[in-house]
């Protein structure tokens, strides 16, 4: 048996440690050898080293067997995101040269169009307790006629006989604000750097040494961090419970039933979780939580002390990025102390803020922020060389960032240099303005983003989602803001919508919301 089956084997003391998903268990020693069949399976198909195997599957026993394997033979796993249309499936499945693609069954029909004729298709049936969080029929839960099964697949294949490859993790496609989506294409770590790695990673986010956690899974793994710190539990071989969708009193539910220890959680999460009755907050016991990390968006600080406030210290925040790894670290105590921090840099990393001429600026001062994660091997975006050499600063990369370090040397984010406002010359940061409106009652959610205007080159706008029966108007909105923000950081636009286009962990899809402005405008943002 190779290593990375062998690693997923139950140690004596723990044989009941397995992934749960619904009334469904999978043990380690099954996912194990299923991911050796897999792994079988797809060699016998021609995968190997550097090649692409391709995900979109919410988080279900499939997507772990897939990835394991793909590592196995050296090949990237590819998560993609299951909103993805025909067109962006296709981009993503050409761009990375995918050989196979495991798809959930109701998945299938939005992309079929899209997919090569050169990838392979392999359906998993959609399980019932995703399908139930999904509305998804039974009919288009099932497997299609004619379409290949992902599970008959493994089970017919014979278990790979070599030595495992070094696994090149998966290759993360970064959001695509503008325009289309880049592969992040990790080069091969060595054992050493893939060592440090998992020790760094298990220890920050409180997986290691505990083998007594138990993981609650709920951000959707086609992003990075969901995606790492879910192949991390399972790699530590620690009982992992997968929710089908987030649902803020699900998830307390689900913390209470299975004494949940740790998760990763997003911002938006802690907001809706605030706002359910004070009634819900108390029925459920949330003492056996340890470790709650967060990333991947700013937390208002007036979120972060209320969720410490109910939680107690165990909540953690990152700073890092799908090409960066987390570079930045906050504690409990340190948000408390420095409100509006995310952290102080990690042990070995580098992180600088410079100037427009790449020199470091002031403590205080604004700039772009550069960073170096310790241990983690290079990368570039897939077939796009020439866009990793834009984001370099010597050895150092960003990811658009603007912030800046206090005198004690804490990291302030303002926003992403894309999402930054000129205004008639001057420059706004919209989650200053987001962290307030959050805030204001009446608001369940809010995107703050700039529109074409002709006399100031930029004009903000605010998207606003009301609480149901709220009867929030604009000039409300603008009269909240007067008192909180400086009076040209206040919206020339406000509109309302019921729903924001978002993605499943939470996080809003600005590009949506501010596209239909630019290219009313005739230009593109």
């Amino acid at each position: 048996m190779n290593d990375d089956a062998q690693a997923l084997m139950p140690r004596a003391r723990e044989e009941n440690v397995s992934i749960i998903a619904g009334d469904r268990i999978l043990t380690f020693p099954d996912l194990g050898a299923r991911a050796l069949k897999a792994a079988g399976g797809l060699a016998a198909l021609g995968v190997g080293e550097d090649d692409s195997v391709a995900l979109m599957l919410r988080n279900d026993f499939a997507l772990f067997e897939a990835n394991i394997a793909a590592g196995m033979l050296g090949a990237y796993a590819v998560p993609m995101n299951w909103h993805a249309t025909a067109d962006e499936a296709g981009y993503i499945l050409r761009d990375c040269a995918a050989k196979v693609l495991v798809v959930h069954a109701d998945l299938l029909p939005q992309i079929v169009s899209g997919i090569p004729e050169t990838t392979r298709v392999f359906v998993v049936p959609t399980p019932a307790e995703i399908a139930a969080a999904y509305h998804v029929t039974s009919d288009a839960a099932a497997l299609p006629a004619g379409r290949a099964s992902w599970s008959g697949f493994v089970d017919a294949s014979a278990p790979l006989a070599v030595p495992p490859k070094i696994s090149r993790g998966s290759m993360i496609y970064t959001s695509g604000t503008t325009g289309r989506p880049k592969g992040v294409r990790r080069r091969p770590p060595t054992q050493e750097q893939m060592d440090a790695v998992a020790q760094q990673i298990g220890v920050l986010w409180g997986l290691l040494p505990d083998p007594t956690a138990v993981i609650l899974m709920n951000g959707p793994m086609y992003h990075s961090a969901p995606a790492g710190y879910g192949m991390s539990a399972i790699r530590h071989q620690l009982t992992t419970v997968l929710q089908p969708r987030f649902d803020a009193e699900d998830m307390l539910r689900l913390i209470d039933k299975h004494r949940v220890t740790h998760m990763h959680i997003v911002p938006t999460m802690f907001v809706r979780l605030l706002r359910l009755p004070d009634e819900v907050k108390r029925k459920y016991d949330l003492s056996s939580l340890r470790n709650v990390t967060h990333g991947a968006a700013p937390c208002p600080p007036d979120v972060k002390r209320a969720m410490i406030a109910w939680w107690g210290p165990v909540i953690n925040e990152y700073y890092g990025a799908t090409e960066t790894g987390i570079v930045v670290w906050n504690t409990s105590a340190q948000a408390l102390h420095k409100p509006g921090t995310v952290g102080q840099p990690v042990e070995g990393a580098v992180v600088r803020v410079v100037d427009a001429q790449g020199k470091d600026v002031k403590q205080g001062e604004i700039g772009e922020i550069y960073v170096r994660a310790p241990n983690l091997s290079d990368f570039t975006y897939n077939n796009a060389d020439e866009k990793r050499r834009e984001v370099a600063l010597g050895d150092l990369v960003t990811v658009g960032d603007i912030g800046y370090f206090d005198n004690d040397g804490y990291l302030f984010l303002c926003d992403r240099k894309r999402d930054m406002i000129i205004s008639g010359g001057v420059n706004i940061y919209p989650a200053e303005i987001e962290s307030q409106l959050i805030d204001m009652p009446g608001v369940r959610d809010c995107a703050v983003f700039g529109i074409p205007d002709e006399e100031f080159g930029e004009a903000i706008c605010a998207v606003v989602q009301p609480d149901a029966g709220s009867n929030l108007g604009a000039d409300d909105v603008r009269a909240f803001l007067r008192e909180r923000v400086a009076r040209f950081k206040v919206p020339k636009v406000i509109e309302f919508q019921d729903e924001l286009p978002r993605e499943d962990s939470g996080k809003i899809f600005k590009r949506k919301l501010r596209q239909p402005y630019w290219e009313k405008a005739g230009r593109s943002i």
